[in-house]
């Protein structure tokens, strides 16, 4: 008993003394606080922004074999810091002789504009032109042919080139018609070149370097013909950068034209209203701050992290107003009732808080560095909103409050916002009734119920692509119709991934590269390329029964056809006369690169013959996992060392770390949960099955939530992957809070009931104001144009919805169940326990 007594004595020594400083030395808290806004100000200016999803992708080992391709092939190929823009025309027919002259009329004025640095061009237009002019090396000469070429030449050329050039059915749309020339669409290619920039950041989709050169490129297309536009990296950031603003520009006016309405109705006292708006905004400025002197961009995902503070922060702050409310009720003066409440308000906000930052920091499994960095900083911000809720707030109400009295100004409204004689509070206590009528046969159904909506919630798929961070192909009406301030920019990029997609069999983008490393000089080291291509799997786009990827093997072929002495050095190597030497390989691979070859070879071998790379291209009707896992399967089969890679199996291998981490991340967040109660209760109650009490209601949360995202068909993703282990932090935000309240009125009631029915009305009612509060101010991020985040919006307001409800109806019969189980609830029998076992 000792231990117990001098635990139990610093425990409340240390609530005592916060105590005096928020009721005898309010003032100076006030100061300090507000000296502390002013330094964590600082940091804003520091913030940066990172609105690409290269920042995901880092440390994933087929990225980083990714960087290993683009750093000893493209390099090679065309120097340092190289991105390829895509030119898609649209015409009635672009095989026609004006269409053609358009495309080779924008290739030219690009690469006449010093601005583009533009190294290569390649498109239909230019097959068609060099089949009239195999000596026209420029786009200018090739424009020139085109130009003097007659119509029915032009036709015969184009006949040719399709019959001839393998590539060039891949340039154009799937309706082509090769025997009377046309097509609807096509697209060309034009790589650029920018000093100073490495070849394997260059095309990254963050702040792309290239993107004011494509911008500017845009510009000049256009100006050539409106039915061709230039498509590329810069251009998707540029969308990616601007979309985040804009989103913030249409959510935040919302949300907090919502949070003033709902908060107005919960406080119902104008400078009530302003010190929990102040106190917000003081957790926003610390936790914006701090990320400005750590150093932590602002990303995507961390666009969550204000909602969470605007959920923790009006939880708090109405529970602060309500409980200090309540004592004011029973005719107390403003000291010793804000003493009340905060004597029994902040034990209950440490729980909250510790949990909270608990299911933030399980986010710090992931291998995934913007997801850690959001455990991270929404952690400390939720320090920060308990420094400010639990400290500052209180105190600037107390000197607020006293200034009223001594200057004669009134309350419009010192009521709580529910007692048991209204409405609400009759409603609030269904859960009461229910745990004294069948408590038993109510968790049983809960408990069925919950495994299977469980079970149901574990068929939530993962995704991970660009277009996650993209505004949808069309803007909604409503946003639309908006003023000017708010209305969006139009944004086309979905809508031309989407044409690419649905237009050609393979886009730019539908590649994978099989990456391989080992010692290529050894015989049949290109036999082993050569069977990869054999019996290709159904997601990849084959020539006749072969693949056909872009190699070494494909540059052998074409050297051999322009060169009979190389093809005569190919099949005396040859042993089995397939066409693949077997033989003498480095003899082969220094006459390829001697030849006028060799720049193509170098962007497929190394010059030490020790790396190479198979570019399969895959049909674009088929799923990432399914290319995937083609891809992968490729790359086991080749006997030498061999990496699957390329922009589709980065994306897929992030989104298998993205939905590895959720689970890990719930199931860390619930485990460290229940430990941090049980320490909690026991430190402060001396009750630590309080835990599991306290642990009930968010378990059916949780399953809730998984199933209702089966359900609406959202996967999680770099943003809604975190969720589940944010429904424990803000679901134990509810439950803590009740659990407490009945812990401290079982004290002093004589019956469980009596103090269920209080706890519930009075914590209740503060509980109703802020979910509705939150959960509109959350749920607003449904009108972002990145459709990710109405999807985090919808969930969050889910998460605290749920929490709110389960807390209401499932926690009073968890108690009474555990009550009437254990007896450990009732501090009076723990107190006659503690006393015979002391005896």
């Amino acid at each position: 008993m000792a231990d117990q007594e001098v635990d139990d004595r610093l425990h409340q020594l240390i609530i005592d003394r916060i105590d005096d400083w928020i009721v005898h030395r309010d003032t100076t808290v006030i100061a300090v606080f507000l000296v502390l806004t002013v330094v964590m100000s600082g940091g804003l200016a520091m913030s940066a922004t990172d609105s690409g999803t290269d920042q995901f992708t880092q440390d994933v080992p087929a990225q980083i074999a990714f960087e290993e391709v683009t750093e000893n092939f493209e390099q090679d190929a065309f120097g340092p810091g190289t991105a390829t823009s895509t030119l898609i025309q649209e015409d009635r027919n672009v095989l026609s002789k004006k269409a053609l002259e358009s495309m080779l009329r924008a290739q030219h004025r690009l690469a006449s504009d010093s601005s583009q640095s533009v190294v290569r061009t390649q498109s239909v237009a230019t097959l068609v032109a060099l089949e009239l002019d195999p000596d026209a090396a420029s786009t200018a000469a090739q424009l020139d042919a085109l130009e003097r070429a007659t119509t029915t030449e032009v036709r015969a050329a184009v006949r040719t080139t399709l019959a001839t050039n393998e590539g060039a059915a891949g340039l154009l749309s799937e309706d082509l018609n090769p025997t009377d020339p046309s097509a609807s669409a096509t697209i060309g290619t034009v790589t650029h070149s920018l000093e100073g920039v490495s070849a394997s950041n260059a095309g990254t989709q963050g702040d792309s370097p290239f993107g004011p050169i494509q911008e500017e490129g845009t510009f000049i297309v256009e100006s050539v013909d409106s039915d061709i536009t230039l498509f590329g990296s810069g251009v998707i950031s540029n969308e990616l950068g601007s979309v985040i603003g804009e989103s913030l520009i249409l959510v935040v006016p919302a949300a907090v034209a919502l949070i003033f309405i709902f908060l107005t109705i919960a406080y119902r006292d104008p400078i009530d209203m302003v010190i929990g708006l102040s106190s917000l905004a003081m957790a926003i400025i610390w936790t914006f701050g701090f990320m400005g002197y750590a150093g932590i961009a602002f990303t995507q995902i961390l666009i969550a992290v204000p909602p969470l503070l605007l959920a923790v922060g009006i939880d708090f702050g109405i529970h602060a107003v309500n409980r200090y409310r309540e004592e004011r009720a029973t005719d107390q003066a403003v000291t010793p009732s804000m003493r009340a409440a905060t004597d029994q308000l902040l034990p209950a906000f440490t729980i909250v808080t510790g949990t909270t930052v608990l299911g933030f920091m399980a986010n710090a499994v992931s291998e995934l560095a913007p997801i850690r960095e959001f455990g991270y900083t929404a952690a400390v911000g939720i320090i920060f909103t308990l420094l400010i809720f639990g400290i500052f707030l209180p105190a600037l109400k107390h000197r607020v409050d006293r200034g009223r009295i001594a200057h004669g100004i009134g309350f419009i409204s010192e009521r709580p916002i529910s007692s048991a004689e209204s409405r609400l509070g009759q409603v609030l206590t269904g859960g009461v009734a229910i745990a004294r009528r069948a408590p038993y046969l109510f968790m049983i159904v809960i408990v069925v119920t919950s495994g299977g909506l469980a079970y149901y919630g574990t068929g939530v798929g993962t995704e991970f692509t660009t277009e996650n961070f993209l505004p949808p192909e069309e803007t909604p009406a409503y946003l639309t119709v908006l003023p000017a301030p708010l209305a969006p920019s139009e944004y086309t990029v979905s809508r031309t991934i989407a044409f690419l997609e649905d237009t050609f069999e393979s886009s730019s983008d539908d590649s994978v590269t099989v990456y391989i490393e080992g010692p290529l000089r050894d015989d049949r080291a290109l036999e082993a390329l050569n069977r990869a291509t054999q019996d290709p799997p159904d997601s990849f786009v084959t020539d006749g029964r072969d693949a056909a990827p872009q190699s070494i093997l494909s540059v052998i072929d074409q050297q051999a056809d322009r060169s009979d002495e190389f093809a005569a050095l190919v099949a005396a190597n040859d042993v089995d006369g397939n066409g693949v030497p077997d033989q003498n390989l480095e003899r082969v691979y220094e006459a390829l690169l001697a030849s006028e070859a060799g720049a193509s070879a170098r962007s497929y071998i190394t010059e030490d013959y020790s790396k190479t790379r198979l570019v399969f291209s895959v049909k674009a009707d088929r799923s990432q996992s399914e290319v995937v896992a083609d891809t992968r399967a490729v790359a086991a089969d080749i006997r030498l060392a061999a990496t699957a890679t390329g922009g589709i199996v980065v994306f897929k291998a992030v989104s298998d770390v993205i939905g590895q981490a959720a689970y890990q991340s719930l199931a860390l967040a619930i485990l460290a949960a229940v430990v941090f109660l049980f320490v909690a209760y026991w430190a402060l109650e001396r009750r630590p099955g309080l835990g599991i009490v306290n642990i009930v209601p968010i378990l059916v949360t949780i399953a809730l939530l998984a199933a209702s995202m089966r359900y609406l068909g959202v996967q999680f993703n770099a943003i809604t992957g975190t969720v589940l282990s944010i429904g424990i932090g803000l679901g134990i935000d509810y439950s803590a809070h009740l659990v407490h309240r009945i812990s401290e009125e079982y004290r002093q009631a004589a019956d469980l009931f009596d103090a269920l029915t209080v706890s519930v009305v009075g914590t209740g009612g503060a509980l109703t104001g802020s979910m509705i509060t939150t959960t509109s101010g959350t749920g607003v991020l449904v009108v972002a144009l990145v459709p990710v985040l109405g999807q985090f919006g919808l969930l969050i307001a889910l998460s605290v919805l749920y929490s709110y409800l389960t807390t209401l109806l499932i926690l009073p019969s968890a108690v009474v169940m555990w009550d009437n189980g254990w007896g450990v609830f009732d501090p009076r029998r723990l107190m006659s326990v503690s006393n015979t076992s002391g005896e």
